[in-house]
């Protein structure tokens, strides 16, 4: 892939993509662009990574993006898996929420703090070629039809001139690239919500087992204690905001009161963890009008922000940025038009939109008025003793169920209405299928068959197309193999066996095709008898997009 490009001597830079801001996204989204054979350049004001412990979990589909990237394993050596919930309100437990009952290898919720993210992906990317450029401060942007001007104000006060084909904006909700664009950043403030949030150890009742989180629900504010991988817990509150011209950093005392008063804790005691962090927010939901403007794209919370309830921002992000990098790699290589990337604007803007409305109905971490609070926690022990519940509400939290139907790049053309499997839009279902058997000349002997899950022969780089291995007869493997000659990118025609009756539900009808895009999700459903609905959609993703 090269090792990492410099500048030249008139001081632009030989690169396809500048990425502004290093944060979890940015890496994301550089590290996947590498991958993807693009020579990137990452820049940021900030002297180095942060030392703030900032956000902390991720959820089953962020974590599946991240291991198709080639990082998720070193961050789950980095992390703590978060296996149950314990929901406590007027000092007596509710009930218990259980995680992984999603279908997916990282079914559960992996508690990494943010700072240690950003170092790992730092190192992932640095194993690309490719160096973040600290104390380098964006401060102007145009974007012309072929490429992407930029000035960079460097430590020693110097300016830079450059350009690239592309420039992407990840540098936060000041976004330098958003306000150059001329994108507003719609949206408004939300009133009567404060967090405070903190690291710190308890000495409490409550016995501290590995994987075990707690929620405290009381009138106008919710505490949610999660387990950290050093040791220790981070406590965020949602509370209400009685006082909002307060904006200093809380104290640990603070924190302590805060944390007692709502669990019920008179006695609570909280010492400092090793690396300290103590912090008062308030917020606003906003996502910009659209995440595209020529050569220059926005992520991260330069595209989208709100407050944390839920947990998933740094999640949505970084889904972005995997959603984002394939297109844009196959734009700039030529496999398909500019179009492309307007999908993932319109993609993300709805996935950010519904996440904001979603999250003003989260009443387990919203703070509720007296009446509010008695209302809902005495719910709570009925739902969470239905299985039912907590699979649908793990499911929700997981970001397994979203998504892109009815969007320009989900065509569902199947022979029949109402055949079961993902449809076109829909993550492609993790399926267990049976693996090839040993080759019969081993001199070891036949082996039987094995089980392997589908995600793991999916591949970013690439599309695939399933089907059942039970229809993937010669002359059906060579008329698919004609719908996709001419189709510029890579696809691989994979046909799998699954594992059982269960599997083969879920993998879809056998007379269907399912075309996955590079990010895991299905793009066409078409039956096999009509192949000419292949090449009609691969025909327009490659000249204008779908």
């Amino acid at each position: 892939m090269g090792g990492a490009a410099g500048r030249d001597g008139d001081g632009t830079e030989d690169v396809d993509v500048c990425v502004v801001g290093a944060g979890p996204v940015g890496l994301t989204l550089a590290i996947a662009l590498r991958r993807l054979a693009l020579r990137v350049r990452i820049v940021d004001k900030a002297p180095a990574t942060k030392h703030e412990a900032r956000a902390l979990v991720l959820w089953a589909r962020a974590r599946e993006a991240l291991y198709a990237l080639g990082v998720g394993e070193t961050l789950r050596r980095h992390g703590v898996e978060l296996d149950v919930v314990t929901i406590h309100a007027r000092g007596r437990s509710l009930g218990e929420l259980t995680t992984g009952w999603a279908r997916s290898a990282y079914a559960r919720p992996l508690n990494i703090e943010q700072h240690d993210i950003e170092r790992l992906l730092c190192e992932e990317l640095a194993g690309l070629g490719t160096r973040v450029e600290w104390n380098t401060e964006l401060t102007d942007v145009k974007v012309h039809e072929d490429r992407a001007e930029f000035t960079l104000r460097h430590e020693d006060g110097s300016f830079e001139s450059a350009a690239a084909p592309w420039i992407i904006g990840c540098e936060g909700t000041a976004s330098v690239v958003r306000d150059r664009l001329g994108i507003p950043f719609e949206g408004r403030r939300r009133t009567g919500l404060q967090v405070v949030q903190g690291n710190a150890h308890p000495t409490w009742p409550l016995v501290g087992e590995p994987g075990r989180g707690h929620i405290f629900l009381a009138p106008h504010r919710s505490l949610l204690v999660f387990p950290l991988p050093g040791g220790g817990f981070r406590f965020f509150c949602f509370r209400d905001d009685p006082d909002p011209t307060l904006t200093a950093a809380p104290t640990l005392g603070e924190l302590r009161d805060l944390v007692a008063d709502t669990a019920g804790m008179p006695d609570l005691r909280l010492g400092p963890t090793v690396t300290p962090w103590l912090n008062r927010a308030r917020f606003s939901d906003r996502v910009a009008a659209r995440l595209r403007c020529g050569r220059g794209l926005l992520a991260g919370d330069a595209a989208h922000a709100w407050a944390p309830v839920g947990g998933h921002g740094m999640n949505v992000g970084i889904l972005g940025a995997h959603n984002l990098a394939w297109k844009l790699a196959a734009v700039h290589h030529g496999q398909a038009g500019e179009q492309l990337l307007d999908t993932y604007s319109d993609e993300q803007r709805l996935l950010a939109v519904r996440y904001i409305r979603e999250m003003r109905f989260n009443f387990m971490e919203l703070p509720l008025p007296p009446l509010g609070y008695r209302a809902f926690t005495a719910t709570v022990p009925t739902a969470l003793a239905r299985r039912g519940f907590q699979r649908k509400l793990d499911l929700r939290l997981s970001d397994l169920g979203r998504s892109h139907a009815g969007g320009a790049l989900a065509w569902h053309r199947p022979g029949r209405p109402l055949r079961p499997g993902a449809r076109a839009g829909d993550r492609m279902p993790d399926v267990t299928v049976t693996a090839c058997p040993t080759d019969p000349m081993d001199p070891r002997g036949p082996a039987g068959p094995t089980a392997t899950r589908l995600h793991a022969v999916l591949g970013y780089e690439r599309w695939t197309l399933v089907l059942h291995a039970a229809r993937a007869r010669p002359d059906v493997l060579d008329s698919l193999r004609e719908a996709c000659a001419l189709f510029p990118a890579p696809v691989r025609i994979l046909p799998v066996t699954p594992w059982d009756a269960a599997e083969a539900r879920r993998l879809g009808h056998p007379d269907d095709l399912r075309l996955v895009r590079p990010d895991g999700y299905v793009g066409l459903v078409a039956p096999l008898t009509r192949p000419a609905l292949l090449h009609d959609y691969l025909a327009a993703l490659a000249h204008s997009g779908p």
